[in-house]
């Protein structure tokens, strides 16, 4: 998410300084990521928040993951491997390949699925990542051809899907629905939906950049969510806080041929080893640890409710109520750029930091923000929650700003 209207260290309820609007967000950028350094308390600390220093520390202890005394990886092999075979077996799935994004391991999991079913066509959510955050990648580098099931702000449903007026070769489902609030189907409905585009002689492709964090919602292990689709793309840094890099899964010969497009596609990188221990070491750390990130985000959640109301809110949401991932959204009665200045505001002179990502505004008077609670969140109770609403609230009003 980006602030629609960053603001210039300016306290609430004063005049806008008369400087170009993209200097105000940029200053506004700074001063949030200052203050997420700065802060002693966050929900979450990101990977890409930190210092240098403190990202090369991700490695220390990697001997454990992998014989350091090997030679070392050139075009795939070696270590990549290592981590290739890994993400397999995680997933359920006969091969995978390493890829150095998910744009790309998703856009040749589907130019190969093209070439097999001889449609162009993918069936996807209006909100999914290619359509909302790829500059029209599929159709633009690809040659293919999305096919909106829905845009609606909740996963697909399997009559949508059958009753598509369209034909189509391939259905990506996002997973969770990262733009609707990190949403997510229940398994009846996941599996209805499969077997919906089965009907239609499609194949099923997951884009599981947070596959990691489902199983506590589908109540599954991952290898069992993961294998009612014909392939899953799933990533490396987004839960796991790796250095980068992705996972396409699947049938031995789509892996295969993936990674000649791979190659055609630039992907074919000389060396990974900093990125494929990362990854190593993220699915050993940080995976098991989801699940309880998920349990706590729903504490955290139910505090903040009880927070805003308090507080004297008159509309404020979490969303969804029970959050289906350890990610959600809150949404709030005021200008995005308001609230954008009152979260740094209060990381700033408390250091503790409620809101670290940008808020955007979705409507007039109204402002959307994510949260994610990972192991620096697992330390707040949920009266830290609620204290840490109250001292937003009193930035939001105009005694905030004496």
């Amino acid at each position: 998410m980006s602030d629609t209207a960053e603001q210039s260290g300016r306290r609430t309820g004063e005049p806008a300084e008369r400087e170009p609007a993209e200097e105000r967000r940029k200053r506004l950028r700074e001063r949030r990521a200052a203050a997420h350094r700065g802060a002693r308390r966050v929900l979450a600390r990101p990977g890409f928040v930190t210092s240098l220093r403190e990202r090369l520390a991700l490695l220390d202890g990697a001997a454990e993951l992998y014989d350091l005394d090997e030679p070392s990886d050139m075009y795939g092999n070696g270590v990549v491997e290592s981590l290739e075979e890994k993400a397999a077996a995680l997933l359920g799935q006969e091969a995978a390949g390493f890829f150095p994004t998910g744009t790309m391991a998703q856009q040749v999991a589907l130019r190969c699925w093209a070439g097999r079913t001889g449609s162009q066509a993918v069936a996807l959510h209006g909100l999914s990542h290619p359509e909302v955050h790829e500059r029209n990648a599929f159709s633009q580098v690809s040659g293919l051809r999305p096919v909106r099931v829905t845009s609606a702000p909740r996963p697909p449903t399997a009559d949508e899907v059958r009753e598509l007026e369209e034909p189509f070769g391939s259905l990506m489902l996002e997973l969770p629905l990262r733009d609707a609030g990190y949403l997510l189907p229940t398994w009846e409905e996941l599996n209805q939906v499969v077997e919906a585009a089965r009907e239609r002689d499609a194949v099923v492709h997951f884009d599981g950049a947070r596959l990691w964090e489902t199983t506590v919602h589908f109540g599954r292990p991952l290898d069992e969510i993961a294998s009612l689709a014909d392939s899953v793309y799933v990533s490396f840094y987004k839960s796991l806080k790796g250095y980068g890099g992705a996972a396409l899964a699947g049938p031995r010969w789509l892996v295969e041929e993936a990674k000649v497009w791979r190659h055609r596609y630039g992907g074919m990188v000389f060396q990974q080893f900093p990125t494929a221990l990362s990854a190593l070491a993220g699915l050993d750390r940080e995976l098991p640890r989801l699940p309880e990130y998920v349990a706590h985000a729903r504490v955290v959640a139910a505090a903040l409710r009880e927070g805003f109301a308090a507080a004297g809110v008159p509309w404020a949401r979490v969303h969804p109520e029970v959050p289906h991932t350890h990610e959600f959204q809150v949404w709030l009665p005021y200008d995005a750029d308001v609230v954008a200045e009152a979260a740094v505001r209060q990381g700033e002179e408390t250091g503790t930091l409620l809101f670290s990502r940008a808020w955007d505004a979705p409507g007039p008077g109204l402002a959307v923000t994510e949260v994610a609670v990972e192991e620096t969140g697992l330390e707040w109770t949920a009266a830290d929650v609620r204290a840490a609403v109250a001292g937003l609230v009193a930035r939001l009003s105009p005694e905030g700003d004496a």
